[in-house]
């Protein structure tokens, strides 16, 4: 378990209360979208020429705005977390490619628990965008970005500030399911067998920031690896096929 010299290996670091920017960044994060709805993009001509385009465009600068919040936020949890880390580069080296093949088992196990694959709109989405975007554009939202925003709100907020005021196992349920159905959320029916890949990657990743005494970079860190993959693959493996 990664820890600071000054706490003991089995207690999670110490948080301090939400504050007005935590408040903040969550107003954004599910707020913007939300105010999208109601702005007249369909007058805007070169969003209207490429939607598809046009909606990465929209998402970026919405998850930049909550990103900019978030990080002014925890910029004091981030830069602890990130010291703590470059004390034992090998242990974040040489763990991470293991977790995320965890992640992968775990992912599989629960999809097939579920019923087998069900091809979300969320992932059809992603697809379609990779034919229209190109990669250098998509990399730093899917793998930069989003990873460090969706670990703040889900884990830094949801575990590591919440517990102090609710059972713990509680906030990792929380965490897991709420990261799961926000992904697919107002896009299709909230079932099981949509919820499976998005609850085995939660399970693994609200693992790992308990597991390494609540480290946002660490568990940042996993999510924006198993992401990257998730580019690669969708710039060089024709994905749809393999479900079919």
């Amino acid at each position: 378990m990664l820890q600071s010299p000054s706490t003991s290996p089995s207690r999670p670091r110490r948080f301090t209360r939400y504050t007005p920017a935590d408040a903040l960044a969550v107003v954004l994060y599910l707020g913007l979208p939300f105010a999208l709805v109601f702005l007249p993009f369909n007058r805007v001509g070169w969003l209207t020429q490429d939607p598809l385009l046009g909606t990465y465009l929209l998402n970026l600068a919405l998850y930049a705005a909550v990103f900019v919040a978030a990080m002014a936020a925890a910029r004091h949890y981030v830069v602890r977390d990130a010291r703590i880390l470059a004390t034992r580069p090998w242990f974040t080296v040489g763990i991470l490619p293991l977790l995320l093949v965890a992640m992968l088992i775990v992912t599989v196990i629960v999809v097939s628990l579920a019923g087998g694959v069900e091809v979300s709109v969320n992932q059809t989405g992603l697809e379609d965008m990779t034919a229209h975007v190109p990669w250098y554009l998509t990399a730093p939202l899917l793998v930069l970005i989003g990873p460090f925003v969706e670990e703040y709100i889900f884990r830094h907020l949801l575990i590591g500030k919440l517990s102090q005021y609710i059972n713990r196992w509680l906030c990792y349920t929380a965490s897991v399911v709420l990261f799961a159905a926000l992904h697919i959320a107002g896009r299709e029916a909230i079932t099981f067998q949509a919820l499976a890949p998005y609850l085995g990657l939660g399970l693994v990743l609200v693992f790992a920031y308990a597991w390494t005494a609540n480290n946002l970079m660490f568990s940042y860190s996993l999510h924006a690896l198993k992401n990257l993959l998730s580019v690669v693959l969708m710039y060089t493996v024709d994905i749809s096929s393999l479900t079919r």
